[in-house]
């Protein structure tokens, strides 16, 4: 079974639990993610997504700049390791209803991200190869 390896994020973009909402969203925009792993001595510790920033200002009335990373990220993590098979990924993300895995080297560094835009693009990119054979064995179709 292939890895994720082959499709994990190795850059990933990070901060420490105690950077405020603002400073995410901006680093969010700047590099055109949707989410920012947590981490705390290169080890993921949680994840903020724009949808996390959104809930935890605009619904609730909060100043961004006063909550924090650790305030509103998730506290159940799900980390994969980077050895990991694709399908295993897939099945962890759907167990937890998550579209973002960090993926964990073996002592548990950050070694890269794993999201679910990944996995679409992936299928694309096989299912084209997959057109190609089958469009290679059939007769040309005429068209009238």
């Amino acid at each position: 079974m292939p890895e994720i390896r082959s499709i994990v994020r190795e850059r990933v973009v990070t901060a420490s639990p105690d950077t405020s909402l603002t400073e995410l969203a901006e680093r969010m925009e700047a590099e055109d993610v949707g989410s920012v792993v947590i981490v705390t001595d290169d080890r993921p510790q949680g994840i903020v997504t724009d949808r996390d920033i959104t809930i935890e200002t605009v619904s609730q009335g909060n100043d961004p700049s006063s909550v924090t990373a650790e305030d509103v990220m998730s506290d159940d993590l799900v980390t994969v390791d980077a050895e990991s098979g694709i399908f295993d990924v897939l099945r962890a993300m759907e167990e937890s209803n998550v579209r973002r895995i960090p993926a964990t080297d073996s002592d548990g560094r950050l070694a890269g991200i794993v999201t679910f835009d990944d996995f679409v693009i992936l299928l694309g990119r096989e299912l084209r190869l997959l057109g190609d054979v089958v469009e290679a064995e059939i007769p040309p179709y005429e068209h009238t």
